[in-house]
This record gives C-alpha cells, sequence and structure tokens, in this order.
C-alpha cells in the first residue's frame, strides 16, 4: 500500500478513498472505508483515459456483473458500484466495491517469500480451480488469471479480476474511441489463432501455479523472440516444481488442449476435502502470515482525514487539504516481514526488452493483424463453449459443473430473452455458438513480448504478453415404508422451511404462466460429460410477476405444488408447465396426498383440499369450525406426517380470571395465558384424532414441534430451540430434549436428554428406536428408552452434523465442513465419506434421496452434488447462473432438493431443473 497521491479521487459513493492498495494496467485499488458504518472496501477504480472510452466502459461494467453472478466462496461479494451515467463525466470515475479482506497480491507475496511450499500450492490452486468450475459451467471463460489478480488472505486465496480488463498486461485508449488491450499471459491455442476455451484458463492456472512453486514462468529460458515458440512447441521447465505437483501442472501445460484436465479436476486433486477445509487452521508461511496481519493492523489505523469526513459528498471529490495531498507518493510503512525477508534472486525486476519474434514479422504496409487491432466498437467479449459431445478427458466423473442451456426456453412469457452482456456470464443460461474471427479466417498470428526475466511490464512472473482483439458475444439463445421414509424426513427439512409430500422432501420453489398444452413426457436427455450434471427434463421458472414462492412440495409424484402469499399453482412433474393457480391455497405449508385423487393444504385459517385436475376447492375445514372449543386458535407448521395422519402444534389465548379477593381487599386484574397443544388429525377422514396440552412456547406462543422417528406404539419429538421459553431454556441447562407420545391416546409418556446433545443439535430417529444426535462435532446413536450411548462416529475439527439421512442399513450424514458420508446404522462404521468440493461456512448441505436410493443429493447455499449413495463416488455437480436478468437482482438464496421416481428437481429461488436420476 501507498498513500493517496494528488490527483486521486476521495470519494467513492459512499466510502472515502484511505490509501491506495495496488495498481494494474486498466484499473487502480484503493483501501476505503464508510465513515457512517465503519466498513471497509477494496474499491477498484478505471483509470479516466481508459474510463472515458465507451467500449472500456461497458466492459468494465461487465465484468463487475460477472463478479456480482460468481460471489461467494473465494470471490468477495460486491458492495457497491458508481452510477455508470455519472462516472461519464470527471466528477466521479468509474468504480466498483468489494468487501476489504486483509490479503497480499500473489506477485507481491511472491517477492515477500519467495515460492511458496507444497501445501500453500494446493490451497491455492484448489481454490482457484473451484472458481474457474463455476465460471466454466456457465459455458464461459475466466480469462482473469494473473499474479497481480489473484490474493492470498489468511483462510485462502482470493480472485479479484474476471475477464481480460482486470487481468490486462496493459491497456490504452487509443484515437477515435478505440482501445487496445494486451493479455498478460499467452497459450498455445491463441499462438496459433484459434479460440480461446475453458482448456486455456486451465492452462494459464498451470503458469500461475509454475510461477506460485518457483518464482518464474516455466517458458522464460531462452531468446525472447522465440518466446511465442517455445510456448507452441517446447516443453514446459519444472525441474524447482514440487514433485508431487510435477504431473499436474505438466498436464494442464499440455499444448493440446483437449488433453489438459478440468477445473473440477485440478480442485479434486489439489485438495480432495476443497481448498477450504485444507485451509483450515492457517495456510500462508510465516513472512506471509505476518505481512497480512500487519497490513490489516495499517488498514484498521487508517484515518480519514477530518476535512474529508466532515465534507458533503459532493464536496469530497474536490481538492483535498495541502497536508492531505503530497506532491509525491508517500509509500506507507511496510511489513516488518517485507523489509526483512531477503528477495528472491529470480524474482527482482530485470529489463523487459521488446522483440518480435522473426517468424511473425509482417510487412510494412500490411494491415494491422487481429491480434493488434484497434477495437472500435462494442463486440462482447465472453467465449462460451460447445458443450455437445466431446472426447473425454482425464476427470474424475465427479468434479465438473453443469448448467441447463436455456432458463428462457421454459418460460419464454416469464423471462425475455436479452443478449448477454459483454464479458459478464450470461443472465441466462445460453446455447453455445461457435465463434468466427472479426477478419473472417483464423487469425493471424498475434505479436509476443516476453520479459527478459520473471518481472515484467505486467509485473513478476508475467509471461509473455498478446494484444488480443475482444471477439463478438454469442446471440443468446403411498406405502407404508414410504410414509415412514416422509416422517423422517420432514425432522430434517422443517428448520429449513421445507415441506414433505409423496415420500419425499420438498423445498420452496418455482413455474411459468403458461398453461399445459401437451402432456407428452420431456424427451430422454442426451449423453453428458462426466461428471457434468445431465441435461434437465425440463426448466421451469416461476413468474417474476407474482410474489415469491414460500413452499414447494411433491403431490402423488404427478404435480410440484408450489404457494406464495398470493396463490396455490401446481406444475406438471412431466413436462415443467403449469396447470392451475388458485387463491384459495395462498401461503399454504404442505401439499400431502389425501387418498388418492385430493391434494390436501395447510393455510394460516383453514384446511383444504383441493382438485389435482384444476385446483378446485372440493372440501374446506375452518379451523374456527373444527376446533370450536379453542376459539381463536392459531396452527403451525407442520410437525412430520406418515400416511393420512399429520400432526401439528397450535395455540390460543385464554383469561383467566381473578380470584375473589379476601374482605376488604381490592380484586385482581384477570390474565390473558396462551395454553398450547398437540395434535394428529386424519386427513382423509377430516377429522381430529387426538389432543394433548403442551407447554406454551415463546411468543406468539405455537411451539414448533418436528416428529423424529415413528414408532409402532409411539411418535417421538424435538422442539426447535427458538421456540423454547426462556424457563425451559434455563431448566434444560442447555442440553435438548425428546417427548415421546402415545400413537393412540397423544399421552406424553416421557421426556428425556441424550447424552451432551444440545438444544440445536441436529436429530433423528428410526422405527427401532434408535437417535442420531450431533454431539459436539460428533454424531452420536443413542437408544431411545434408555439413553444408552450405543456408537459415536468423529467430525472433523471445527464442524458439526447436520440433519442426518436413515436408509436401510445405512445413515447418511452431513458436515458443516461440506462433508457427506454414509455410516453402518448397526455399529456406526464408516462407510464412506467425500467433500462436496465446496468453500464457505453456513449450515451443513441438506440431504436427499433419489427414489431407488441409489444417489444421494446434498445441497447447500453454492451447489447441488450428486453421489453414489453406496460408495460416494461423486456423480455430478451443478449451479445455476444465479441471476434472472444482467441487471437483475442476483439471486443468494440455497438450492433445494426434490426427488420422486427417477427424476431430481433442483430448485433455487423461483427456477426448477427437472434432473434424470438414477
Amino acid at each position: 500500500m501507498e498513500a493517496l497521491r494528488q490527483d486521486d479521487p476521495r470519494r467513492f459513493g459512499r466510502f472515502t478513498a484511505l490509501a491506495r492498495f495496488d495498481e494494474g494496467a486498466s484499473a487502480v485499488r484503493y483501501v476505503a472505508r464508510d465513515i457512517a458504518t465503519g466498513e471497509s472496501a477494496l474499491i477498484t477504480a478505471a483509470r479516466p483515459e481508459l474510463a472515458a472510452v465507451p467500449v472500456f466502459s461497458r466492459r468494465f461494467q461487465a465484468e463487475a456483473r460477472t463478479a456480482e453472478r460468481l460471489a461467494g466462496g473465494w470471490v468477495a461479494p460486491p458492495l457497491e458500484t458508481g452510477d455508470p451515467a455519472e462516472s461519464a463525466g470527471e466528477a466521479e470515475p468509474l468504480w466498483t466495491a468489494a468487501g476489504y479482506v486483509p490479503a497480499l497480491p500473489l506477485a507481491e507475496a511472491i517477492g515477500i517469500a519467495g515460492p511458496l511450499p507444497e501445501r500453500a500450492l494446493r490451497i491455492l490452486g484448489a481454490g482457484i480451480a473451484e472458481i474457474l468450475s463455476r465460471v466454466h459451467a456457465a459455458g464461459s471463460v475466466l480469462q482473469g488469471l494473473a499474479p497481480g489478480t489473484v490474493l492470498l488472505a489468511a483462510d485462502g486465496p482470493r480472485l479479484t479480476a474476471f475477464g481480460p480488463l482486470g487481468a490486462a498486461a496493459s491497456a490504452e485508449a487509443r484515437p477515435g474511441g478505440q482501445l487496445s488491450v494486451r493479455l498478460g499471459y499467452l497459450t498455445p491455442e491463441q499462438i496459433e489463432g484459434k479460440e480461446v476455451s475453458a482448456a486455456s484458463d486451465l492452462f494459464v492456472l498451470g503458469l500461475l501455479l509454475a510461477y506460485a512453486a518457483t518464482g518464474t514462468t516455466p517458458f522464460t529460458e531462452g531468446p525472447a523472440e522465440e518466446a511465442t515458440r517455445r510456448i507452441a512447441e517446447d516443453e514446459p521447465e519444472l525441474n524447482a516444481v514440487p514433485e508431487e505437483l510435477r504431473e499436474l501442472i505438466a498436464n494442464c501445460l499440455a499444448k493440446d488442449p483437449d488433453q489438459r484436465p478440468t477445473a473440477g479436476t485440478v480442485a479434486a486433486e489439489l485438495a480432495l476435502e476443497g481448498a477450504a477445509a485444507l485451509a483450515r487452521g492457517g495456510w500462508l508461511p510465516e513472512p506471509l502470515a505476518a505481512a497480512v496481519a500487519d497490513q490489516e493492523a495499517r488498514v484498521l489505523a487508517l484515518d480519514v482525514p477530518e476535512e474529508v469526513a466532515a465534507a458533503e459528498p459532493g464536496q469530497a471529490d474536490a481538492a483535498a487539504p495541502e497536508d492531505a495531498r503530497p506532491e509525491d507518493p508517500r509509500t506507507l510503512r511496510e511489513p516488518e516481514s517485507a523489509r526483512t525477508a531477503p528477495e528472491p534472486e529470480d524474482a527482482r525486476p530485470l529489463p523487459a526488452p521488446q522483440l518480435e519474434a522473426p517468424a511473425l514479422r509482417k510487412p510494412a504496409d500490411a494491415p494491422a493483424p487481429q491480434g493488434e487491432a484497434d477495437i472500435g466498437e462494442d463486440r462482447g467479449t465472453t467465449r462460451f463453449l460447445n458443450t455437445g459431445p466431446r472426447p473425454p478427458r482425464n476427470d474424475r466423473p465427479t468434479t465438473q459443473l453443469a448448467l441447463p442451456h436455456e432458463l428462457t426456453a421454459a418460460a419464454p412469457a416469464a423471462h425475455p430473452v436479452q443478449p448477454a452482456a459483454p464479458l459478464a456470464l450470461p443472465a441466462a443460461p445460453v446455447t453455445p455458438q461457435p465463434h468466427s474471427h472479426t477478419h473472417g479466417g483464423p487469425a493471424p498470428y498475434p505479436a509476443a513480448a516476453l520479459p527478459a526475466g520473471p518481472a515484467g511490464p505486467g509485473g513478476p512472473g508475467q509471461g509473455p504478453m498478446v494484444s488480443l482483439p475482444l471477439p463478438p458475444a454469442p446471440a443468446p439463445a403411498p406405502d407404508p415404508a414410504a410414509s415412514r421414509r416422509t416422517l423422517l424426513t420432514i425432522a430434517a427439512a422443517a428448520v429449513g422451511g421445507l415441506i414433505v409430500g409423496g415420500g419425499s422432501v420438498a423445498a420452496l420453489g418455482s413455474g411459468d404462466t403458461a398453461r399445459a398444452t401437451d402432456d407428452k413426457p420431456a424427451p430422454k436427455p442426451r449423453r453428458t460429460l462426466p461428471g457434468q450434471a445431465p441435461e434437465p427434463r425440463w426448466i421451469y421458472a416461476h413468474p417474476a410477476s407474482e410474489s415469491s414462492p414460500l413452499t414447494t412440495a411433491l403431490w402423488q409424484d404427478k404435480l410440484l405444488v408450489v404457494t406464495s402469499e398470493s396463490q396455490a399453482s401446481a406444475v406438471d412433474l412431466r413436462t415443467g408447465k403449469r396447470l392451475w393457480q388458485r387463491a384459495d391455497g395462498a401461503k399454504g405449508q404442505a401439499a400431502l396426498a389425501a387418498g388418492a385423487d385430493l391434494v390436501f393444504v395447510a393455510s394460516p385459517t383453514e384446511f383444504l383440499w383441493l382438485s389435482p385436475e384444476n385446483g378446485k376447492v372440493v372440501h374446506r375445514v375452518r379451523y374456527t369450525e373444527a376446533f370450536d372449543d379453542l376459539p381463536g386458535l392459531t396452527v403451525g407448521r407442520l410437525a412430520g406426517s406418515s400416511g393420512p395422519v399429520i400432526w401439528f402444534t397450535g395455540s390460543h389465548t385464554v383469561t383467566v380470571k381473578a380470584p375473589k379477593p379476601k374482605k376488604g381487599k381490592k380484586k385482581g386484574k384477570d390474565k390473558e395465558v396462551v395454553e398450547a397443544h398437540f395434535f394428529a388429525y386424519d386427513i382423509v377422514q377430516r377429522k381430529e384424532l387426538w389432543r394433548t396440552p403442551v407447554p406454551a412456547g415463546r411468543t406468539p406462543g405455537t411451539p414448533a414441534y418436528r416428529v423424529v422417528a415413528e414408532r409402532s406404539a409411539d411418535v417421538l419429538v424435538r422442539q426447535d430451540a427458538a421456540s423454547l421459553t426462556a424457563a425451559e431454556v434455563k431448566k434444560a441447562k442447555g442440553k435438548g430434549s425428546v417427548r415421546s407420545f402415545d400413537q393412540k391416546t397423544g399421552k406424553l409418556l416421557w421426556s428425556r436428554q441424550y447424552g451432551a446433545a444440545s438444544l440445536e443439535a441436529a436429530t433423528s430417529g428410526d422405527e427401532d428406536g434408535t437417535l442420531y444426535a450431533a454431539v459436539g462435532q460428533d454424531l452420536q446413536a443413542f437408544e431411545a428408552d434408555t439413553t444408552k450411548p450405543l456408537w459415536r462416529v468423529e467430525g472433523s475439527d471445527g464442524s458439526w452434523f447436520g440433519t442426518p439421512l436413515i436408509a436401510g442399513p445405512l445413515i447418511h450424514t452431513t458436515e458443516r465442513s461440506r462433508l457427506v458420508g454414509a455410516v453402518e446404522r448397526e455399529s456406526g462404521r464408516l462407510v464412506w465419506r467425500r467433500s462436496t468440493e465446496v468453500p464457505g461456512t453456513g449450515p451443513a448441505p441438506s440431504l436427499t434421496l433419489s427414489g431407488s436410493e441409489k444417489t444421494l443429493i446434498a445441497a447447500d447455499a453454492i451447489q447441488v452434488t450428486a453421489f453414489s449413495a453406496a460408495d460416494g463416488e461423486r456423480l455430478w455437480k451443478f449451479q445455476d447462473i444465479g441471476s434472472a436478468a444482467p441487471k437483475g437482482e442476483t439471486v443468494s438464496a440455497s438450492y433445494r432438493t426434490l426427488a420422486f421416481g427417477e427424476t431430481v428437481v433442483v430448485q433455487r429461488d423461483r427456477s426448477f431443473y427437472a434432473f434424470p436420476v438414477a
């Protein structure tokens, strides 16, 4: 970092610039702070001379949108972006803000401590590869890797550039509104004038890892004029790379793009448990860890000048006080490690002669080759891959991410097709189109310049550079067993707001406005690449004109029933077409099978039985009528269901008269008291089976129960900690309890605690009377009636188990560390354990089994991962695009899954994808 210069902007929206972080060819990054909230940010501000070029401005904004869509994991979520309308003039620069994370650019880190050790290399490479997997899943190419665009933070790497502009080695505004961009790393296919692809990102990743491992790039030895020949023909020099990583990096640097591994393969081979898990406990060498900590301390110590803090936003851009505007840059105090650590001999800057390879010379009167062509119009730069059949690469069938080709095809009325934004991931998955070069035919060889040493014009480790045009973007184009499993899965799903129907877990979901005109099943999906999610049978988008979905459930493996604030609607599970919508079912919380021909929905005020054909209300039971002795009854969410029986809680307020006062005493006040009950109700016979009084919950008084196991004589119930009163929490002393209610009468039989299982501990049970609960970071089995411990499965450090899923002889487990596994029900022996390879924190992934119980689906906030339930083989991964339109609201909702037959429906906010599964 260094102090602000005289001509640096002082204000970016709500943020005040405090210091320069670093600078690149196209932008300068600043450390800034929101004075009102104290929030620190990293501002990326385009260079004014480039921001004035419309082509650059559009591309800069598009790369910012790409960052928004990739936010999460190793990409910091953007906080704010400058208004393009305001940024066009000189008053405010073109900029975007992301949350500040104490970190060092890779190039600076190598200069401080030299090459990284093997473990750090694995975490660095795995983290970047995980990002590339997400980009490639959308059919796009990143082209944003360079030593200056990768930051090393205390918990892992961060990527800060999302397209060619961010990673440019040089960028120049030319007369006539033209733009010349020189990229940092060159690939063999670019030298041959071919299109870049996802494999091109892997070649650059190989260069980056080789640089991080050695402090230099693997093609720098030899005359500069032969640079392009060495990249195209010579084998990379990798002797200094750790032996364990040499083969993988060499594979990334293969000349033939089809011989390079996918990003998912690289991520898995570098860190099978994921970069986040491998980095746990620290990963940076001591000098770098100290430098990061020192940088954070300096940022926290930076003061906002009083004059700037007191100024109005419009005044903050005016000239700063003289003492705040040094005539020459003033370098801030360097980290102690930076002053004391010796600089590696091969990391010191050397002259960088700009020599042209003889083979690439052109006649003086010849037109400029495509590689050096100036750009006078905005032609788009995002490259979309051909995702048709291709020769398989050496990828385990476990690590690719995939997107459907056309989200908009299922709902043309809801989401009109819009052109893809330049450089940005498409707003909706697009059909890949082949590219043609701007001038027709293969592009001539681009000019290349080779730094004479590891530090060239683009910074340390920059390899040969090529000036490339930015090509145009393509046009967008009910048996008892099933009932029991329903009961067990609702216990796991209830916390997340999920509802169960038809023997499967349902989730928040979405449908389009068109009525079904063709009830033929969707065509059988074609085969896809190993590890890639299969092509969806159908895609359904809930109309943006309607309120957001609240709950979603499956009915009889025939309908997807979606409820919202305004209505309930049904989608045909064979075709993905919406069949009907009814206002009567608004805010409903379930869609269960009431016999063979009715859909049961519980609304806030009544029970409804709907016709599956048209949604018409066939029967209606209002709570005021069915429970007339409980006036004002408020019904909570369903606790569970089994066949025709549902269990739920309800509460109402009663007035307790004050006792008659003694003679001469004043009468006391009447009191209002909340009374609560636990109910069993038959939805086929439409009658109450029993009710039993239970303690009232926290305000408004209805306790939230979850049935964790159904046995022949009783049902076992857990109460959600959030609905416990303060007195109950105090009495429990931090431990959770399970209650047993008689199946026939509802009588409370007993209430017991299990080991050190907490109030919030995930708990499930089986029909044999065994409970499985998270205890600390382990999963423990207990005998339900005696609380006797049976076995324990150790979890990963610093993590904890989510709600397990019981399936035959196995229990499928899920952990917050993103580990999914299976253990034997009888012994607790670990059968398998695998990572979803997803970074990040938050709840443990939710689990769903396919109808055949052969495929296990894990879903969290970032992706959906499919495993073989028997042995844990990762089958495929899926992520949606995360935004409904180029300028639409970014979707951050977690994924949910529903399974029926040979299909799993993946839902994220308003979008549904139906995938075939075993």
